[in-house]
């Protein structure tokens, strides 16, 4: 996607807030597309490993099963044995359930399977708890793909039927692919016994008009630089701001940011999950703060078609921010997560006007409605808040 590089007032006052506040310079010259769902984004993902000639960098929170589970196993043992280096980092929580017999057919192909933070070692039970939760797929140092992803079955299809997860994933080219894979090696070189290599310059033009601003978050333990990301997004909004996202578990601090947003007059809205979700107490604790956002005038919209995953949002219709970071507490406080924040007007509006379509197909949740809600419910939200930073 590319924009004609007229002045933009809003997405540049977006640009030196965001780099004032962060200290991470925006990337130009990149090219992004939009793939939704696993019918788009499976077949691209999989042509740009069967491409890849030098190199294939996969990092992943989930990889469970299904046929694609066996697909990709393939696809990247395809490639180690036509030559290429493979490297595959997988977290070892999240892709617990993954088939070792799929790992050791991509050993046995020579790829280079690593587990990040084997659990649990009670001499550091933070790491136990702090997993990476970045989703990224580099091949050849040139394509490279993030956004919410795993491979498991869920994820396989077009999100027509409950099982089917509604999804949406990245395809980048520019510099930025440099940077995505500085996020990969990372946390590489904690799970393996590599050394760094010397780095390659990154390349400073691309194909494309984006320019495109980075963030490596980690853990803290009260903030990180995830949280500042949002409360800056906020704080700069002065139109409108949509959101999906699959967990919405939110600390006091982001609140009072989102009733401000709304209380200056911006149009705030939220897409979370309705009957179809995977971790239901997530959306029990996450409910503890509607009644105060709908309030101010937040607008709250719950998915009916089946589980959203997606983790994207558009600000002014100028900036727009994806990655692997849900809007919870883990993804503020304790996972590794890889954000980007993309300023360009046509990759910001084609991406508004997809959320159009998902909000279609949402329910509002009506004040006077949840205000009604039973005792029951109350109850459990209540009982949510000692574990609130763990969802």
């Amino acid at each position: 996607m590319t924009s004609d590089r007229t002045s933009d007032a809003p997405m540049e006052r977006f640009k030196g807030t965001l780099v004032s506040a962060l200290g991470i310079p925006f990337v130009d010259g990149n090219d992004l597309t939009i793939l939704k769902n696993g019918v788009e984004i499976f077949p691209a993902m999989l042509d740009a490993i069967g491409a890849a000639e030098r190199t294939v960098d996969f990092l992943t929170f989930v990889y469970w099963d299904g046929e694609i589970a066996d697909t990709f196993a393939r696809a990247l043992g395809d490639a180690a044995q036509r030559g290429a280096r493979v490297r595959v980092l997988l977290d070892a929580i999240g892709a617990m359930r993954m088939s070792r017999a799929l790992i050791g057919r991509m050993e046995e192909c020579g790829v280079d399977v690593v587990w990040f933070r084997p659990p649990p070692r009670w001499t550091a039970p933070g790491k136990a708890s702090s997993r990476t939760h970045r989703k990224i797929l580099i091949c050849d140092d040139e394509v490279a793909f993030t956004g919410g992803v795993g491979i498991g079955a869920e994820w396989e299809g077009n999100a027509e039927e409950p099982g089917s997860w509604r999804e949406t994933h990245f395809r980048l080219r520019g510099p930025i692919v440099s940077s995505l894979g500085s996020a990969f090696l990372e946390d590489w070189l904690e799970a393996s016994e590599d050394t760094p290599a010397p780095p390659s310059p990154a390349p400073t033009t691309g194909p494309g008009t984006a320019s495109i601003q980075l963030l490596r978050s980690r853990g803290g333990l009260e903030w990180s630089d995830r949280a500042t990301l949002l409360w800056v997004l906020l704080s700069a909004a002065e139109k409108r701001v949509r959101i999906s996202t699959p967990y919405f578990v939110l600390d006091e601090t982001t609140v009072e940011h989102f009733v401000s947003a709304a209380e200056r007059g911006v149009d705030v809205s939220v897409l979370v999950p309705g009957p179809h979700i995977d971790h239901r107490v997530a959306q029990v604790a996450g409910a503890a703060w509607y009644e105060e956002l709908l309030e101010a005038g937040v607008r709250l919209y719950e998915y009916q078609p089946t589980m959203i995953h997606q983790k994207v949002a558009v600000y002014d219709d100028a900036v727009a921010s994806i990655g692997s970071a849900n809007l919870n507490q883990r993804s503020r406080l304790q996972d590794h997560e890889v954000q980007l924040i993309v300023a360009d007007r046509p990759f910001a509006e084609a991406l508004s006007r997809m959320l159009d379509d998902d909000f279609a197909l949402a329910e509002p949740v009506r004040p006077g409605a949840w205000k009604r809600r039973p005792l029951h419910r109350r109850v459990a939200e209540a009982l949510t808040r000692p574990f609130r930073r763990q969802l």
